[in-house]
């Protein structure tokens, strides 16, 4: 049975969020309603989440000594990491010792903190469908890597990703030798962390990608039962999600596999909460690309879908309590980007908008844009879901942020 607290009480149940963009603002907010005390912790003030938290910290949590010194001031029964420049081994250390739960696990939050430790587990421990791949810690092993040095060439065209890298930051196509140089300078550029690693993956023809949520949760029976939520179509440009949709159509053999893959990867990571898992498809051929052990950005669309978002899901999941993964209708979601490089934007077009039948908006509240920085997203809901994906991108382009 859970038992939860009152907030800034001494029997609250207090959770920590280490990372509070705009994701962590919802896991945030469910969090809240269901009595929960709050600490959202990032790397700069006034984060989309410490604006809605009971309590708002600052600090490199890159750096063990100031992360340590923060989860033991602060004494938190869940700690939740929401990106990946975390120093997991400090989670590790107080979770063995006993002194928290990290969700999913702590070795979960290190596996999944960059693309080796996660994609090795799928490929080489799992033994999952992957593309071919090569880490590389240099120009001159990237190139080699591509053209097969060993007698395994990569070949072109081909994808090059920090190791430790979200949002696509750092992500580029490589269709030729001219690209090499380039795409290295980029993922060094784009990384989380000063790394010097980066994956080349090798090109495969997909049809689509999906990100299946998978949810772990408590059942009736106490034991862990896994759950998914509709497949959820997106489109990327240069690795980061600019819209996606809630179902996408899958022939029966492609989700049955494609959820086979997400249940074999989040058992192995285990503990509790939502994952969400991304997959090529090609008819029914179905490989693994990447999870991430939280709510995913283009399950953001779950706010206009579901009866249970993907942020009440990862809320109820990790405080044991029970989920509910149905869909309420289709929609869609599509990016809002800053546009401009500025401080404190402001937002036309909000009224517009909101006159596009059946969308909402969620307006991130981020102290600083950039051009391509993610501000907001807008939100529809139709019984065809490609009309849903029209009404989304319409809502979007009416809102326009510009410098104050």
């Amino acid at each position: 049975m859970t038992t939860l607290g009152t907030p800034l009480s001494p029997t609250a149940t207090r959770v920590m969020l280490l990372g509070s963009g705009e994701l962590g603002k919802e896991v945030l907010i469910a969090l809240q309603r269901l009595g929960v005390e709050t600490i959202a912790v990032d790397r700069y003030e006034h984060a989309p989440g410490q604006q809605v938290a009971h309590h708002a910290r600052t600090i490199a949590m890159s750096d063990p000594a100031q992360l340590r010194a923060l989860i033991e001031a602060e004494s938190p029964m869940l700690v939740v990491p929401e990106i990946e420049a975390i120093a997991t081994p400090v989670l590790e250390e107080l979770e063995a010792q006993g002194l928290v739960r990290v969700i999913p696990t702590a070795r979960a939050a290190r596996l999944t903190m960059d693309r080796e430790g996660i994609r090795r587990l799928a490929a080489e421990t799992l033994g999952l469908p992957t593309s071919p791949y090569r880490f590389c810690d240099s120009l001159a092993e990237l190139q080699a890597s591509i053209d097969g040095a060993d007698g395994k060439a990569i070949g072109y065209p081909c994808i090059v990703k920090p190791v430790m890298s979200s949002s696509g930051k750092g992500q580029s196509r490589i269709d030729g030798p001219a690209d090499v140089s380039r795409a290295w300078d980029h993922a060094m550029a784009g990384g989380r962390v000063s790394h010097g690693r980066v994956i080349v993956e090798g090109f495969i023809d997909f049809d689509y990608e999906i990100t299946q949520l998978t949810v772990r949760s408590v059942g009736e029976r106490g034991d862990v039962e896994t759950s998914f939520c509709a497949p959820i179509g997106h489109v990327q440009v240069s690795g980061d999600y600019v819209e996606s949709w809630q179902p996408h159509p899958m022939a029966p053999r492609a989700l049955e596999r494609a959820r086979e893959i997400a249940e074999a990867v989040t058992d192995n990571l285990g503990g509790l909460g939502l994952f969400g898992v991304e997959l090529f498809v090609q008819g029914e051929q179905v490989w693994f690309s990447e999870v991430s052990p939280r709510p995913h950005d283009t399950g953001m669309v779950t706010m206009a879908t579901q009866w249970q978002n993907e942020f009440e899901l990862h809320a109820r999941a990790i405080l044991g309590l029970p989920v509910d993964t149905t869909l309420k209708s289709p929609g869609a979601s599509a990016v809002i980007y800053g546009g401009v490089d500025a401080a404190g934007v402001v937002f036309d077009g909000v009224d517009a908008a909101l006159r596009v039948p059946g969308t909402e908006l969620r307006l991130f509240g981020k102290p600083e844009s950039f051009t391509k920085r993610r501000m907001g997203v807008a939100l529809a809901h139709h019984e065809d879901v490609e009309r849903a994906r029209e009404l989304a991108k319409r809502a979007a382009a009416q809102v326009r942020p510009r410098a104050a």
